[in-house]
């Protein structure tokens, strides 16, 4: 009875499986080997969170990078996290940072209780929106305060947001120097830095804004980066920035989420559109996002769409902030089929099961494609991404295979009725098309024309109408010999480019004033009616 006692214990990943028992387990048909146990929590309520923080988390498992990332950021160590797209960055810093501010939690309406605390960088307004959505959210049974600042919107209401007090400012680079210019914030309490999309955060274009913001914040923080993608000289860049940094991966570094199904076609450009809505009639997605490398494409492309009996909207950086958070939350509403977006909808855009996304044009950034195809099968959920592939895209493919490390199999797409491209490009398909036909037409009219005295006398009009129009020789005329003889210059008369100045003219011809005949005379104009008296041109 000890013996079986001691068999039912359970065992752990250091407990040493006997030989017979495994051989036994082996033989058993349907047992499985038993899986080795998670090293770190993988509940929200087995870490040291406080109860107003748990009441909030609507969710209780945690995800892999927040499982590992929590834990390090509750013990104030600077991190840099690298996970795939949709697997909860957002909350792996957001969490423990609220955790360590509930510290500084007061009812108090005074905003000399509420300094801002921590601050999160975002590099696009829309990633800004999401995580100040998120973190209060996460924050809403507390006291803590949260605000969200960005370009496009009018400065007095974030202004009067900022002096009522803040713990934690999301903001974009710009708008953040705008506020610490006017004086709308005091940083001098900052504790907690985040740079959310960091390889975007520290490209060339962010830099100086950057190291701007943080020369205004104490030099005694933890600093936090978070990002999808994370290059070699990101990595070099990111370590003047943190102290003793610990690197966090869960997954390889630059991949792409295993739960996406990715499939790329090659299509002419002429066929793109057709191919996208053939793929959302035999799957039957009724929702998702397009691609596309270029601000006017998108417009272009929206307007086709919607030409097309699909209810599409645009977003891309040449609309205001108001049309975009309204295009945007007019998809998460269910009220588009069809957003049609730059790649400023390709970092941080949350949408609840996104069923599929397309790239209507392949990225020009190798990175920008991890971030793509992330707005699909988000928190666990199967997803589907289509890339369309023309044979000018040969290098951006061989750009994106490095970065996946991954050998990409293009397959051939049939169109329902293709048609040969033309020389019109994807802006012109339909003209060429037009064109494509008139000329069918042109062809098919001599064989309608050699049946046509058989049919009646209206169907033999119709098709000597439809004859091609040639050009008829003309009839003789008379001709006149005066305008067939070639042409014979009068040696009398005077060549019109020669300066007869030198000859002066009668007085008479000219009204005594040396002028050419040709030239209007001045005339006068009264005092009375506002002249001087003086003739004038």
């Amino acid at each position: 009875m000890q013996q079986q006692a001691d068999n039912a214990q359970p065992m752990n990943s250091n407990t040493p499986v006997p030989a017979e028992l495994a051989d036994v387990a082996a033989g058993q048909p349907g047992a499985a080997p038993e899986a080795a146990p998670e090293p770190l929590p993988a509940r929200f309520d087995t870490l040291p969170l406080d109860a107003k923080l748990l009441a909030a988390i609507d969710y209780p498992t945690m995800s892999p990078i927040q499982a590992k990332a929590i834990p390090l950021v509750l013990n104030g160590r600077d991190v840099m996290g690298a996970a795939q797209t949709g697997t909860g960055k957002t909350a792996a810093f957001s969490i423990p940072l609220l955790q360590r501010m509930m510290k500084h939690e007061n009812p108090s309406v005074s905003p000399a209780r509420h300094p801002v605390r921590a601050i999160v960088l975002a590099p696009t307004r829309e990633l800004a929106v999401q995580v100040a959505a998120n973190i209060k959210k996460y924050a809403s049974k507390s006291n803590l305060r949260s605000a969200v600042v960005f370009g496009g919107m009018n400065m007095k209401e974030q202004t009067a947001e900022l002096k009522a007090g803040v713990e934690v400012l999301i903001a974009t680079p710009g708008r953040l120097l705008d506020h610490i210019e006017a004086k709308n914030c005091n940083l001098g309490q900052v504790e907690y830095v985040v740079l959310d999309e960091a390889d975007r955060m520290l490209d060339i274009g962010f830099l100086p804004d950057l190291q701007r913001i943080l020369s205004y914040l104490p030099k005694q923080r933890q600093t936090l980066l978070f990002s999808a993608t994370f290059s070699t000289e990101i990595k070099k860049l990111a370590q003047s920035y943190l102290q003793d940094p610990i690197l966090v991966e869960v997954a390889r570094p630059n991949a792409t989420a295993t739960n996406v199904e990715q499939r790329f076609y090659r299509v002419e450009d002429d066929n793109k559109r057709a191919a996208i809505r053939q793929i959302l009639r035999d799957r039957g997605i009724t929702q998702s996002i397009v691609f596309v490398n270029s601000k006017l494409g998108a417009a272009r492309l929206a307007r086709s769409f919607e030409r097309d009996g699909l209810r599409t909207t645009a977003l891309h950086g040449d609309k205001s902030q108001e049309e975009r958070m309204k295009a945007l939350a007019a998809f998460k509403a269910g009220e588009v089929d069809l957003l049609v977006a730059t790649d400023v909808a390709a970092r941080g855009i949350d949408v609840a099961a996104l069923p599929a996304v397309f790239n209507f044009d392949i990225p020009f950034n190798a990175e920008d494609y991890v971030h793509r195809i992330g707005r699909t099968g988000r928190a666990g959920a199967s997803g589907l991404a289509v890339s369309l592939v023309t044979n000018s895209d040969a290098r951006l493919m061989g750009d994106i295979e490095k970065l996946i490390k991954k050998k990409i199999d293009v397959e051939a797409f049939e169109v329902e009725g293709e048609r040969r491209p033309d020389r019109g490009g994807d802006r012109g398909g339909e003209r060429g098309g037009f064109r494509r036909e008139r000329r069918e037409d042109v062809d098919a009219r001599p064989e309608m024309a050699e049946g046509a005295s058989a049919r009646e006398p209206r169907e033999a009009r119709e098709s000597r109408e439809l004859r091609p129009v040639r050009s008829a020789p003309r009839r003789s005329q008379p001709a006149d010999p005066f305008f067939d003889k070639p042409y014979e210059p009068d040696p009398s008369a005077d060549p019109v480019w020669e300066d007869k100045t030198a000859t002066p003219t009668p007085a008479s011809s000219t009204g005594g004033s040396g002028l050419s005949r040709f030239i209007k005379p001045k005339r006068k104009v009264a005092a009375l009616l506002g002249g001087s008296g003086t003739t004038r041109r």
